[in-house]
């Protein structure tokens, strides 16, 4: 029941929202509930309101039926349907139209239970997942306890090249400890256990799939094509253990890299709903009569990554030079358009409850970069490798370069295309930019990114220290300590590591107004990549 029919329920009462509903699905008009309702007593004007409520959640009432076309920003021959190894926009989004996790996360980044129907634990380290019952994969197979253990034991196994295996090694054990139900022991107390099982990662796959190409999951749509780097197109699972869902027969979901092509293949009708906007084409996309926008603000960011193990980022001071050159507020204004908010050098994002809002905000300061630049002892043409696929990371560089010049320093500027810019220079250039999505919780980005063995640590800044505070923290049930513990990461991220963080940004995905039921999670656009389970056309 959606919150209007709720609202108007409370008002009218139960029988007379039931008969007001059917009246609606009759066909009934405003003006015949407008009657109905000041029939039974009601003033004209508490009628009104309530006719009205009532004829808004009739017409968020989801329908079936229907294609759409969906644009991601990437597109590549790396397109993967393993959901161990997904990295970008595009393959979440594929893999939620397949898969299904233990949980999933709530607009509030709660976990709720998915394939799990319930999950405790005692002591946050060993934890038992009750699975549903009904549940079968695309191919009729029913889910069991083991296809959960292969899938979550699979990340640890190097040959998987799991992009999750960092997060998987506190897990020590998964078994079948009944016949629908799964026990998981972890190395140490983990109270963000179920947050973690929600992300795409650990969706659940068959027990013994080496082949990901059928796409064989428990997921809303089915798998009928794919193509990596081209399109893969989904047809609605008619067996999915979501009763009514998903709405839509068939969804094609295509890579395109560059901003403006997405748009205007948006904007010609071409396609339905677009991921990964510049703020830019705001306006113009708003400004088209049956187009909208859709803004999540999220711990996403653009970082300048700055190698500590190779190149002039092994030295520190070139290191606080370049961290002293962003002009935030500048490129928070003119670059993102105020669709971000400021950054300080550190991955956890002010919605983040455990944000050290106390760490010292580095300034824009020209004398203290050329003070750093100088004593580095760095000199000649440094190369910045930037790509559209690093969300800003032109905008940002090219702003950097101008203000370089300032204090003797030569950036030059490499754009390279979108199109392979993760398997081919993101992790590779001594000086470049990565993009993040966001992450559920701290636990996980501090883990991915930075910890001393993750490989996504992209400055390769390694600390024994930082490493023990993660671990400490993940069993820390003091809340106070906790925090603590997450400050003094931060601050050491700050202070040491070969990152730099401007902006935090706003994911804004475009779509037409006949597509309904999209609402922001702030794990990342379009819908946190679950957007294909929630929308209906309403044509």
């Amino acid at each position: 029941m959606s919150d209007s029919q709720k609202k108007f329920e409370q008002l009218v009462g139960p029988s007379e929202s039931l008969r007001v509903m059917n009246s609606l699905t009759r066909g009934a008009t405003r003006r015949d509930v407008l009657a109905m309702l000041t029939a039974c007593g009601m003033q004209a004007t508490v009628a009104g309101s309530i006719a009205s409520l009532a004829t808004s959640a009739h017409a968020q009432t989801p329908k079936r039926g229907g294609r759409i076309r969906v644009a991601g920003a990437t597109a590549s021959a790396n397109d993967t349907l393993d959901p161990a190894k997904q990295s970008n926009q595009t393959d979440y989004s594929r893999c939620n139209m397949l898969y299904n996790g233990l949980t999933s996360l709530d607009a509030s980044l709660s976990p709720q239970p998915a394939l799990a129907e319930s999950f405790n634990t005692q002591d946050a380290k060993t934890w038992v997942f009750i699975l549903r019952k009904g549940v079968v994969f695309h191919d009729g197979k029913a889910l069991s306890p083991a296809d959960v253990v292969f899938s979550l034991m699979r990340h640890k196994d190097p040959a998987t090249a799991s992009k999750a295996k960092v997060l998987a090694e506190q897990i020590d054990t998964v078994r079948a400890s009944g016949p629908n139900e799964v026990t998981i022991v972890l190395s140490a107390p983990n109270a963000d256990l179920p947050v973690i099982l929600g992300t795409s990662h650990f969706q659940i796959v068959k027990e013994g799939t080496t082949d990901f190409s059928a796409g064989i999951g428990t997921g809303p749509y089915k798998l009928k094509e794919f193509k990596p780097g081209v399109r893969s197109v989904h047809v609605r699972n008619e067996a999915y253990w979501k009763p009514g869902k998903p709405y839509l027969d068939e969804i094609e979901f295509v890579g395109i890299g560059d901003e403006n092509a997405r748009v205007n293949a948006l904007l010609s009708g071409g396609i339905d709903l677009v991921g990964v906007i510049n703020p830019r084409s705001v306006a113009r996309v708003k400004g088209t009569p049956g187009f909208a926008i859709m803004t999540t603000q999220s711990g996403q960011y653009s970082d300048l990554i700055l190698r500590k193990d190779v190149g002039p980022g092994m030295n520190p001071d070139f290191v606080l030079a370049m961290k002293h050159l962003f002009d935030r507020d500048q490129m928070k204004k003119t670059i993102a358009l105020d669709h971000a908010v400021v950054g300080n050098d550190q991955p956890i994002d002010p919605t983040n409850r455990f944000f050290f809002k106390d760490l010292p905000q580095r300034p824009f300061d020209l004398d203290k970069a050329k003070f750093h630049l100088q004593k580095s002892g760095v000199t000649g043409k440094i190369p910045v490798v930037t790509s559209p696929a690093a969300m800003y990371s032109v905008e940002i560089a090219l702003l950097m370069q101008q203000t370089g010049q300032r204090i003797g320093l030569d950036l030059d500027v490499k754009r390279m295309p979108a199109d392979g810019y993760w398997s081919n220079h993101w992790l590779n250039s001594p000086v470049g930019f990565g993009n993040v999505n966001p992450r559920p919780n701290a636990d996980t980005i501090l883990t991915q990114f930075f910890k001393s063995d993750a490989a996504w640590n992209e400055s390769r800044w390694k600390s024994a220290q930082f490493d023990q505070l993660l671990l400490a923290a993940r069993s820390e049930i003091d809340l106070a300590k906790r925090k603590q513990m997450y400050a003094d990461m931060q601050t050491m991220i700050h202070n040491e590591a070969g990152i730099g963080i401007p902006m935090f940004l706003a994911s804004i995905d475009g779509h037409s107004t006949k597509l309904k039921g999209l609402s922001p999670i702030p794990v990342g656009g379009l819908m946190g990549y679950m957007f294909a389970e929630n929308v209906w056309l309403d044509a």
